[in-house]
């Protein structure tokens, strides 16, 4: 137990901050941040990888992230970041925000992970104002029934190994099915094996309350 936790506190933030860190995923993580604005939530803030990507008209970040060792690794970045940024939880199943308090939230590569994922949409649902929106980059179930059912063998090694991340999710559906509303989204395959890169990126909407 002692080894498997010094892993996932020490090994892999760092394992994770080069993978997801790296050119590649830059143009992911600017489209995913392209139109954020005001106070944000960003759910699975690792090391920071987004940090360059914040547009300056977000006014704050407010972070949520388990890892402790992420935050000592985006020591550079938040340094050279106009956008302020507050640690704020590391349970995105549990948000110590009030209702209706930010105006957009952010996950890239963190739905696949979060243990009881449909309380954490419900809570990025109860934070979010009426009207805003969720802007997400994410890997998860490929539509490929071959695909699939190789996600479906290797994802109890991929948990194992990558801080509970599933490769057999399927986000747009855990997103809708959270009551958001999807308004982009675009699917694709990463470069290298299929079953560890099939992509979704969009942004969904929180309804605004119907009015009589």
């Amino acid at each position: 137990m002692c080894a498997v936790n010094f892993y996932e506190r020490e090994i892999l933030p760092r394992f994770t901050d080069v993978v997801l860190g790296s050119k590649r995923m830059a143009p992911y993580r600017a489209r995913v941040n392209a139109g954020l604005e005001g106070e944000v939530l960003e759910v699975g803030f690792g090391s920071g990888t987004n940090v360059p990507f914040y547009p300056p008209s977000v006014t704050r970040m407010l972070a949520v992230d388990p890892a402790e060792l992420g935050r000592t690794l985006a020591a550079k970045r938040l340094a050279q970041s106009p956008v302020p940024v507050e640690f704020i939880g590391i349970d995105g199943a549990d948000l110590p925000l009030q209702s209706e308090s930010v105006d957009h939230v952010l996950t890239t590569f963190t739905l696949c992970t979060i243990p009881d994922i449909d309380r954490a949409l419900a809570e990025m649902r109860r934070v979010l104002k009426p009207g805003g929106t969720v802007h997400f980059c994410e890997h998860g179930a490929s539509p490929d029934p071959r695909v699939r059912r190789w996600q479906d063998r290797i994802t109890p090694v991929q948990r194992r190994l990558f801080g509970g991340c599933h490769l057999n999710r399927r986000i747009d559906r855990l997103i809708d099915d959270a009551g958001f509303a999807i308004e982009h989204l675009d699917n694709s395959y990463q470069r290298g094996p299929k079953p560890l890169g099939y992509m979704y990126e969009g942004v969904a909407r929180k309804p605004q309350p119907e009015t009589a």
